[in-house]
């Protein structure tokens, strides 16, 4: 009875292995893929909405794609424009790093007994050893820019073609599917695809509300070029839990170098507690609501083996990949167990608490 058990357990731990091989080897190609899927379930309502007013379908696709690309030029353009003002700040950056750095080097003397010569010297050769380093950074950052942009041409191509024979690649998909479980397939298609547009509208809304939230704190308590860092601290917020907290660092870091005062600093720490709360208890329920029903263990267990596998860009498709497998698992009989493992329990909420009669009256 236990060999059977044990070759089970063998086939699904070998399963598991070469899954990962593949997602680690085939990287280059699974990226961008993957971003033509998300973007492309995205972008499909508005085509879908272009298309039932008359518009031709290649033509909605076009529009849609140069509008989302114009999305995007514009949050470009916005960040070199405020990145401009900061560099007019160049000069008395430097002065008041100079000056923080001489702070540092007196305690270090006085602390440790290490001299300023010492420290000097200590600092000569740790940048005669990253000169090379230097020129490494410089040329595999031109090869990854190549890279990126190749990567960012080649999902536009896969958005159009996705959108354009969507009805083809799902048709496609289903023939895979056995005749009696064809209802259960199509079910599992729309609740996959209702779930996906469900989690990124709701994110690029929560994005929207965290740049105006961060924008009025930061610019209450006096951070210059407020703007700049309150988009910076939104944009990041596509890559949860870690995001939003490496943009306040960031904030931080920048208004210690501008010379920002001790209350300033404070009020950045406290911009950044209120908006949490905020986003926590009402703006995330609000527009992102439970669509993606995985529990906080597996969201951050999704985040790490994202980062392990393909990096960045597997943080940012952790949430909304992980949300279509657990579609997947509780379609499927066999793989219900892990769905149901994956996602979030169930408790009963009382609507007796302040924060549901707040969430009740924004509804």
């Amino acid at each position: 009875m236990q060999q059977p058990q044990l070759a089970k357990a063998a086939r699904i731990l070998l399963i598991l292995i070469m899954a990962v091989v593949i997602l680690v080897y085939a990287k280059p190609f699974l990226v961008p893929l993957t971003f033509a899927v998300i973007l492309s379930l995205l972008l499909l309502p508005v085509a879908r909405w272009l298309e039932a007013h008359g518009v031709a379908k290649a033509l909605a696709i076009l529009l849609v794609i140069i509008g989302f690309l114009s999305l995007f030029a514009g949050l470009v353009f916005f960040t070199n424009w405020q990145l401009s003002g900061l560099a007019e700040d160049t000069a008395k950056m430097e002065q008041q790093a100079t000056a923080t750095l001489e702070s540092l080097r007196a305690y270090i003397s006085n602390t440790f007994g290490i001299s300023p010569q010492k420290q000097q010297q200590i600092l000569k050769q740790q940048q005669e050893g990253a000169s090379g380093q230097a020129s490494a950074f410089i040329t595999g950052f031109l090869s990854g820019l190549g890279t990126f942009l190749t990567n960012t041409l080649l999902v536009l191509v896969y958005i159009f073609l996705m959108l354009f024979f969507r009805s083809h690649l799902r048709t496609a998909i289903l023939k895979f599917i056995p005749a009696a479980q064809q209802a259960a397939g199509k079910k599992i298609m729309h609740d996959a695809q209702h779930v996906t547009q469900k989690y990124l509208t709701g994110l690029a809304l929560m994005i929207v509300s965290l740049w105006v939230l961060y924008g009025i704190g930061f610019s209450i308590v006096g951070v210059k070029n407020a703007l700049f860092f309150a988009v910076l601290c939104g944009v990041l917020e596509i890559i949860p839990f870690v995001g939003n907290l490496a943009g306040t660092v960031l904030t931080l870091a920048m208004a210690m170098v501008q010379g920002g005062s001790s209350s300033m600093l404070i009020g950045i720490l406290v911009t950044y507690a209120l908006v949490q709360f905020v986003q926590t208890y009402i703006i995330e329920p609000l527009v992102v609501g439970s669509e993606v029903n995985i529990n906080p263990l597996f969201t951050i267990a999704g985040i790490v083996a994202g980062e392990l596998l393909w990096g960045i860009p597997g943080m940012i498709l952790s949430i909304p990949v992980l949300g279509m497998f657990k579609i997947i698992c509780d379609g499927v009989e066999p793989l219900q167990p892990i769905g149901f493992l994956i996602g979030a329990p169930k408790e009963k909420k009382s609507k007796s608490g302040f924060m549901e009669k707040i969430k009740s009256k924004v509804k």
